[in-house]
């Protein structure tokens, strides 16, 4: 019997590896396709802040970008590029909102270069853009190495049931705790009110003789110079799903629009495309990331006691499935908050400190039972 179980071994499954791993617990992680086979692996890895006025998810992620970046470096220095990060206004609107980061952020911000500038396109050089230290890291090999201590079972899991204090695995492996890192994939355990949107995510590398020193983000994010190869990605097709969409994913066209987005902020001359990179990522409805316990709803329903109306409901109360938990909707921002996010949930799991209501999916129950 193992003491954790995950099932999924993206970036999320493989940082929860981590942490449980760094407390010298036994991790046994499941993938049908391997690590970081999906959307993870096609991510550009990009380790940046949200550009935003404010809210909540700025907030999260400007605390997840300050973890992750000490994170990767103290413990994975290898699979990180430090690049400073160049973020370029789209338009007028994107431009207010830079100068409205720039007066109030408390991160350390730099000036572009004048060798960087001069690889922008004119349009790009004359837009409000922000500047400050961040980085890169090699999304595959970093997953390995958050995994390398787990056992890696590369099946489909088709069966998960909970008896006698322990979960059965595929009538084969047990373990005390389960954390389900999914994705936007077809999941275990079928809750109406967990609904998760897919976002299909396209990563070119590319061979070209233009010297990027920085990691440029305008339309699409541009990778810094390695070796005369960069990486150009995006969060590319919120239609496109690869078990429910009957046409097949187009990557000819995906890769040209990528090319051509690219192409409006940096000047690359004398490309040759080396590979592409595709794969589904996860992202939630209200766009926060989903982290805690799963509410068991037709129990917790059930139960005579509970106003499901009230303005300010009570998660405690809620009935949940004994040491399962989840961990999933980055969206975009998979890299800069798994780290995080995975050193929440195994702090709450290993010593009950509390998660915030408004990560966990307990919320979208609530929401869920109150229309009902």
């Amino acid at each position: 019997m193992y003491d954790v179980a995950i099932i999924g071994a993206g970036v999320n499954g493989c940082n929860v590896a981590h942490a449980f791993g760094e407390e010298k617990k036994s991790v046994i992680l499941f993938d049908m396709d391997g690590i970081a086979s999906g959307g993870s692996g096609a991510a550009g890895a990009f380790i940046a802040p949200k550009f935003s006025k404010s809210g909540e998810l700025k907030e999260l992620i400007h605390d997840a970008f300050v973890y992750s970046m000490d994170f990767y470096e103290k413990n994975f220095s290898s699979h990180l590029t430090k690049a400073p990060l160049l973020h370029i206004a789209q338009d007028e609107n994107d431009s207010e909102i830079l100068k409205s980061y720039k007066e109030n952020s408390t991160l350390k911000l730099k000036i572009p270069s004048k060798k960087v500038l001069e690889l922008l396109v004119p349009h790009a050089k004359s837009q409000e853009n922000i500047c400050l230290n961040g980085g890169v890291v090699n999304a595959k090999a970093v997953c390995e190495a958050m995994s390398k201590n787990a056992k890696l079972v590369k099946e489909k899991v088709e069966s998960l049931v909970y008896d006698d204090g322990m979960w059965i695995i595929n009538e084969t492996y047990s373990a005390k705790v389960v954390v389900l890192a999914t994705g936007a994939y077809e999941t275990l355990i079928k809750e109406p009110y967990i609904q998760l949107r897919g976002i299909w995510g396209h990563r070119i590398d590319i061979k070209t003789t233009t010297q990027n020193p920085y990691s440029i983000h305008q339309f699409v994010s541009i990778s810094p110079s390695k070796d005369g190869v960069l990486a150009i990605g995006a969060t590319h097709n919120v239609h496109y799903h690869p078990q429910t969409t009957i046409e097949p994913y187009d990557i000819n066209e995906g890769r040209a629009e990528l090319l051509e987005k690219a192409s409006r902020t940096l000047n690359l001359e004398n490309i040759e495309i080396i590979r592409d990179y595709t794969g589904l990522r996860s992202g939630s409805f209200d766009y926060m990331p989903l982290i805690g316990s799963l509410v068991i709803s037709k129990e917790t329903l059930a139960c005579g006691t509970l106003s499901f109306k009230t303005k300010k409901p009570n998660h405690d109360e809620y009935m949940t499935y004994p040491n399962l938990y989840m961990i999933n909707g980055n969206g975009g921002y998979g890299f800069v908050l798994a780290p995080y996010l995975a050193n929440l949930l195994s702090k709450h799991v290993l010593s009950g400190k509390k998660i915030s209501e408004r990560l966990t999916p307990a919320r979208f129950f609530a929401r869920w039972a109150k229309k009902l």
